[in-house]
C-alpha cells in the first residue's frame, strides 16, 4: 500500500515539475503592435541603408521636377478595369487618425456573407488603431489589402492640400507616404502591396510617376458613391452608384465609418447590380486603364517648357507691338535714339522737317 502511495507522489511531483518547465504562453500581439506603430516604425526605417538609400535617390532623380497636374484622375492614375462584360470592383478606404480610425465591422461581415470580393485601402494609422482586426482581414482571401498612405496625406511634392487635409510636403515625404506604408504592410502581412490611392484620392502626376518607381500603380476611382459625405441619405448613395454604374467601374467607399449610411446603403445596392448582371472582382484580377493620355512625366515637363517659351515670345511681341504702336502718334517723337527709328514710322510720326544726324 505504501509503494502504490509514494508512486503517486512521485508520478504528482513531476507532474508539477513539468508543468513548470513548460514555457508559459505568451501574446506576442501587444509586443509586435507597439514596434508597428507610425512613429516607431518610421525611426525603424531611417536607420535602414536601404531605405534611407532609396529615398535619397528618389529625392534627387525629382530635383528639378515640376508637380504636373493635381487631381483625382491625372495622368499615371487607373480608374477602369479594362473588361466589357458586367465586372465592377468595389474597393472600401479606411483612412485612420482622429474620428477616422474605426472599424464598420457590420458592412465586413455583409460582404463576407455575401462572398462579394472588396479591395481594402488601409492606412498606417488605421492599422495602428485596429492591430488585431487588419491582422484578421490580411489572412481572408476574399479581400485584398492596399496601401492607402502611411500618415493619410494626399500624395504631393509640394504640400498641395484637399478638403482640409494637408498633403506630403515635398518628394522625400511623398516617399515616406507610399513606400513606409508599404514596407509596413508587408512587415505585417508578408505581402507588398501592389496598389496605392492617396489619401482624397488627390495626387499630383510626379507623385504617381514616384509611386511607379516605386512598383505600385495608383489607383483612384470610376464611381464616387459619396458615402463619406456624413451620414448621407441611403438614397443619395444608392442613386450615386446605380446611376453611374457600368462594366469595369471601379466603386469607392468606405468601411472606417460604421455611424455611417454606408453599410445600409450596400445592402440595397448589391441586390439591385447582382438583378441587373453585375459580378465583383479584386482589382488585381483584371487590367487597369486610365481616362487620362498616357504621356511620361519627362515628356510632360517638355511640354510645359515649349509652352513657357511660347508665352514668353508671344509676351515679348506683345510688349514690342505696342511700343511701335505707341510711336504711331501723330506728331509724337520717339524716346530712343532718332537715327535707329524705322523710315515708315518717322515719317508718319515726325514732321518733315530736315534733321541734319536724322537718315532719310
Amino acid at each position: 500500500m505504501k509503494k502504490y502511495f509514494y508512486l503517486s507522489l512521485l508520478i504528482g511531483f513531476i507532474l508539477t515539475i513539468s508543468a513548470f518547465a513548460q514555457p508559459p504562453k505568451i501574446d506576442y500581439t501587444p509586443l509586435k503592435k507597439k514596434e508597428f506603430q507610425n512613429k516607431e516604425y518610421l525611426k525603424c526605417l531611417y536607420k535602414e541603408d536601404s531605405y534611407i538609400s532609396k529615398r535619397n535617390e528618389i529625392a534627387k532623380q525629382f530635383e528639378h521636377t515640376t508637380p504636373g497636374q493635381w487631381g483625382e484622375f491625372v495622368r499615371g492614375v487607373d480608374e477602369d478595369l479594362v473588361t466589357s462584360k458586367k465586372i465592377i470592383a468595389f474597393t472600401f478606404d479606411a483612412c485612420g487618425g482622429p474620428h477616422r480610425n474605426k472599424y464598420d465591422k457590420e458592412l465586413i461581415n455583409y460582404l463576407r456573407k455575401e462572398k462579394i470580393p472588396a479591395t481594402l485601402f488601409v492606412t498606417g494609422l488605421w492599422i495602428d488603431d485596429n492591430y488585431a482586426t487588419f491582422l484578421e482581414l490580411s489572412k481572408n482571401p476574399l479581400f485584398e489589402i492596399e496601401n492607402h498612405g502611411f500618415n493619410h496625406q494626399p500624395c504631393a511634392i509640394n504640400g498641395e492640400s484637399k478638403y482640409g487635409i494637408k498633403g506630403t510636403a515635398n518628394v522625400e515625404a511623398a516617399f515616406d507616404e507610399i513606400e513606409a506604408n508599404e514596407q509596413k504592410i508587408q512587415a505585417i502581412t508578408g505581402r507588398r502591396p501592389i496598389f496605392y490611392r492617396s489619401a482624397t484620392a488627390y495626387i499630383d502626376e510626379a507623385g504617381a510617376h514616384l509611386a511607379s518607381l516605386l512598383g505600385v500603380q495608383v489607383i483612384s476611382f470610376d464611381v464616387l458613391s459619396d458615402d463619406a459625405i456624413p451620414y448621407e441619405k441611403i438614397s443619395v448613395i444608392k442613386e450615386s452608384v446605380l446611376k453611374n454604374v457600368k462594366p469595369g467601374a471601379i466603386i469607392i467607399m468606405h468601411f472606417n465609418h460604421p455611424e455611417w449610411n454606408t453599410c445600409e446603403a450596400l445592402k440595397v445596392i448589391i441586390p439591385e447590380l447582382r438583378k441587373q448582371g453585375y459580378s465583383f472582382s479584386l482589382l488585381k484580377d483584371y487590367p487597369l486603364k486610365s481616362k487620362a493620355k498616357k504621356v511620361s512625366l519627362q515628356e510632360k515637363e517638355k511640354q510645359e517648357k515649349e509652352k513657357a517659351e511660347k508665352e514668353k515670345q508671344e509676351k515679348n511681341k506683345a510688349e514690342k507691338q505696342e511700343k511701335i504702336d505707341s510711336y504711331l502718334i501723330p506728331g509724337k517723337l520717339p524716346e530712343w535714339s532718332i537715327g535707329t527709328v524705322p523710315k515708315t514710322v518717322v515719317r508718319e510720326t515726325v514732321p518733315r522737317v530736315r534733321i541734319p544726324h536724322f537718315p532719310l
